[in-house]
């Protein structure tokens, strides 16, 4: 496995890429989080949830160029999940994470990583991702950059979330738990303002985020 992830990584550099970082507010979505763990939903589906809600409403941040010529827009979005194992670095796929409801993306996460510890996953289950995310924040890290898989059009590297000092608008001040958010786009399909409109309608979802349970 060591050995396929280094050439996907020495081929990924022959990629123009670009990042644009994001600083998203989570109090909202910490909150809805601990209405519904209990009913088995992780933090990793609610973000795969923003991502694939994002990615319906910004289809060229969803796209690839696979040939180095052209490019081309998926018909599906498919959010693939960094998930660190034994030899290496494997990403199960969330099909239609766009159109699946929450429970059920949560469900279908919890029976990935599961395959995934006992190396037990199919080609399907981490084969068709058409954006990529990867989450180090549970491991406390505050931000980083990811490399771009080869033959999708962008990864998200999801830093910790942490109680920041903000500054509202009248002058006075507050604690908000914020976490910073970088994307690595290929810049042969995708531009700067497409990552940022894409990034504001992701940090709109995170924060009010009710319609990730509808």
């Amino acid at each position: 496995m060591q050995g396929a992830v280094a050439r996907n990584m020495e081929a990924t550099l022959a990629v123009p890429t670009f990042r644009v970082g994001y600083t998203v507010t989570t109090d909202a979505l910490d909150a809805l989080y601990k209405r519904v763990k209990g009913k088995g939903v992780t933090m990793t589906a609610l973000l795969a949830k923003a991502v694939g809600l994002a990615l319906a409403r910004h289809p060229i941040v969803n796209a690839a160029c696979k040939d180095g010529k052209s490019f081309h827009y998926n018909a599906s979005v498919n959010v693939a999940v960094a998930v660190a194992m034994d030899g290496g670095l494997i990403t199960p796929v969330l099909k239609n994470a766009d159109q699946t409801d929450l429970f059920t993306m949560s469900g279908q996460w919890k029976e990935l990583v599961g395959k995934a510890r006992r190396k037990a996953l199919s080609p399907s289950d981490y084969t068709g991702g058409t954006f990529t995310l990867s989450n180090l924040g549970m491991f406390g890290v505050d931000r980083f950059d990811a490399i771009l898989p080869i033959g999708q059009g962008a990864i998200m590297a999801v830093g910790s979330s942490i109680p920041t000092m903000v500054a509202a608008e009248d002058g006075s001040f507050g604690i908000k738990r914020q976490m910073q958010i970088n994307v690595t786009a290929d810049h042969r399909i995708i531009y700067g303002a497409d990552l940022a409109e894409f990034l504001q309608t992701f940090a709109k979802i995170v924060e009010d985020p009710e319609q990730l349970t509808l």
